[in-house]
Formats: structure tokens, sequence, C-alpha cells
């Protein structure tokens, strides 16, 4: 593109770091607008996939990020109290020596955040965006304040973003998320994702999720699924009754809960559905990550999602001659992609979080053994990887 953009991004999330490093890089004038007074992470461990590890490498952070993360190979899952395998997705069925990466956001963010700021880009906390003017680039924050002069503004403010024309859907389930010590001895499998289901109505799940930096231990990240209308009553009941049901369960986890003594080391998230059908709202606002597309973290593809789609309006900037060619150029770069796993998310979701009943007997008793059967192993595996619909390819990442 011919000359340099004023942009802002609003949000300093995975997505908003990444898209704002990667402008930077091209040459264009940046400024991170943060809610925040300080600019920091929110949520527990993810799982980086072959696809945003892409990304991470060609903006020279995969090294370091590597080094804290905990290799992962596989995602299998039991159903109780059968002990029946219900899934396991093992990712070199799609191609040898792939694997993921489970990470603590914390860390991710920080790798991120640094990066950030040796590229000088600027920072604006304690910034809350209430509306983007789409033909100027204005952004009137709720104090009133009016931030002028941006030829584009990028919408990373994620599900909760007052700037999506798009509703949201609120799912009926959620989880409850902590970061623990890995055990020095246990049941655990280091290099998997592990989880226990009993029909769809419980989930728990334990996943090594690295260290935060290089002189901290190794830690593990774990979950419990849980309806959002009986958060509060999980709230005020005592803590004993939850753990007594979260080690029936998963009997192996008991040492873990036992280092959970309040039920603020576990933080909830609230699960939402959104996708836009345009990204690009008008000539100077788009929209990325979760603010374009929001699901179910059942095929964990959130922070991959929101690298992949940094990279590409970064790419269409650097490619088009216009803003409005390069926005049109982002748009057709993610579009069948993310409607591709949108669609995933919304069918796989009942199927590990819901109250039927004959939906998680048909994924057990039917479901299970036909994807032990080629190609089915190749296919979950693309699946969970992010690999469906060749986003590297699109983006000219593929190694």
């Amino acid at each position: 593109m011919a000359g340099t953009l004023n942009i802002a991004v609003c949000g300093a999330g995975v997505g908003g770091l990444a898209a704002a490093i990667l402008m930077a890089r091209s040459g264009h004038t940046v400024t991170i607008v943060e809610q925040f007074d300080e600019a920091q992470p929110v949520g527990s461990g993810l799982m980086l996939q072959a696809t945003g590890l892409a990304v991470l490498r060609k903006m020279g952070l995969e090294a370091d990020i590597a080094a804290l993360g905990s290799r992962l190979d596989r995602l299998w899952g039991l159903s109780q109290p059968s002990g029946r395998p219900v899934l396991d997705v093992r990712f070199e069925k799609l191609r040898e020596g792939l694997f993921g990466l489970g990470v603590q956001r914390p860390m991710l963010f920080d790798q991120l955040f640094v990066a950030s700021q040796r590229e000088g880009i600027g920072l604006l906390t304690s910034k809350r965006v209430e509306s983007v003017n789409a033909q100027t680039g204005d952004i009137l924050l709720e104090t009133g304040e009016l931030l002028k002069g941006f030829d584009l503004v990028v919408d990373a403010l994620g599900v909760r973003s007052p700037l999506t024309r798009a509703p949201r859907k609120e799912l009926p389930y959620g989880a409850l998320w902590t970061t623990l010590p890995w055990p020095g001895s246990g049941p655990f499998d280091r290099y998997a994702l592990e989880q226990r289901y009993r029909a769809a109505r419980q989930m728990t799940g334990v996943m090594a999720s690295g260290r935060l930096d290089a002189a901290s231990p190794e830690t593990l990240t774990y979950f419990w699924s849980i309806r959002t209308d009986q958060y509060e009553s999980w709230r005020e009941a005592p803590l004993a009754n939850w753990k007594a049901e979260a080690e029936q369960l998963w009997p192996e986890t008991r040492p873990l809960l036992n280092q959970i003594t309040s039920h603020d080391q576990l933080t909830f998230a609230r699960y939402r559905h959104r996708t836009h059908d345009d990204p690009v709202s008008g000539p100077r606002l788009v929209h990325i990550g979760d603010a374009w597309h929001a699901a179910s973290p059942q095929l964990g593809q959130g922070a991959n999602m929101a690298l992949l789609d940094a990279y590409a309006l970064a790419e269409a900037l650097g490619s088009a001659a216009t803003t409005a060619e390069a926005l049109t150029h982002y748009k057709a770069l993610r579009k069948s992609h993310i409607r591709l796993y949108q669609l995933m998310s919304w069918l796989f979701t009942p199927v590990y979080q819901g109250d039927g009943q004959f939906t998680p007997w048909l994924r057990d008793y039917l479901a299970a053994p036909l994807s032990r059967i080629p190609p089915a192993p190749a296919l979950l595996a693309a699946m969970v990887t992010g690999a469906f619909g060749s986003p590297l390819k699109k983006l000219a990442l593929r190694d």
C-alpha cells in the first residue's frame, strides 16, 4: 500500500497485539487503545496449534514461546463411569511431527506485549471504547473523550465488543479454570489434553501449560464445565460439595483439587457464539478475533484464529493499493475458514456440553468406534488442529 496509515487497535489481547506488531513492522503508525489501567491478559491456559504457531514463527516469536510451552501430541477423553474411550485425536495422524503447544495465557501475552513495545507501538490505557465512527475513524470513549485522526480502527475487543453489529448468543455452558503446578508424579499424560465426561452434563480436563518464564515451575490448566445458570449457586455452596463431585468424575484429580481452597481460585468463563457476516463495518472499521467470530472453545481455536486474522489483515494492507481493497482482500482470506469452524463448533458443542442424553449416547457407542477407522483419525486431527479449509496455504504460511 502506498503511504502509511495511522491505525488504532482497540484491545490488547492476543489478536490485537499480534495485529499491532505486524502492521507496525509494515511501516504503519499504530496505537493500542486498552480499557484496563494496565494492559493484562484475560483467561487461563490455551493450546496453540500449527496455525497459530505458523504466525508466531513469521513474527520471530515461536522459539521463545515454544521454550516456555508444553508440547502436546494428543487430545483424548474417557466417558465415565464406563471408562470407554470416546475421543482420541493424535495430531501425527494428519502429519508426522505435528504437535500443539500448551501455554499459559499470561506468558503468551508477555511475549507479544514486549514485542509490541520493541516496535514503538503507542499504548493508551484506561480508555474504554464506546463507539467508532466507521466513516471518519473517530473513537468515542465512555468518558466522552474523542480520539481522532485514525485512517483505520481495528476492533480486537472480543466477544463483548461494543463495536459489533452482530448479536451474540449466550451458550448454556461455560467452564471454571485454574492454573496449578504440574505434579512431580501422577497419572496425567504430559503430552496430552486429557478429558473425562459424564454424558454431556459434566466435563473436566487437564492440560500441561508450560511455564510463565524460565525461572518458574511447570504448570497445568485444570477446567470443569458448568452451566451458566448454576454458577452463582456454585459460589454460594461449600467448596467441598463441588470437590466431591469433581473427584467422583475423575478420582485421580484429587491431589489437584486439594490445592483449591477458595472459589476465587477458579475463573469462570462464559461461552458465547457470534459471527459477523462481514468483518468490515465501514471504510475505517474492521473486526478481528472474537469481535468477528466467537464460539465455544470445544475445538480450541480462539487464539489461533485471532493470530490468523491478524496476519491476514497485515498482509492485505501490504498488498493492496487502497484501504478499501485491503479490507476486501482480508475478508476473502479468512471468511471461508471461519465459516467452516463456526459451523463445526456449533455442531460439536452439544456433543460434549449439553443436557441431552441421546447425543452423548451416540457419541460413546457409535461415533467413537467409527472415529478409529481410517480416514477418520486424520480427519479428526485436521479438525482439531485447525487445518480444515487450508488456512495456511491461503496465507502462504505453509512450511
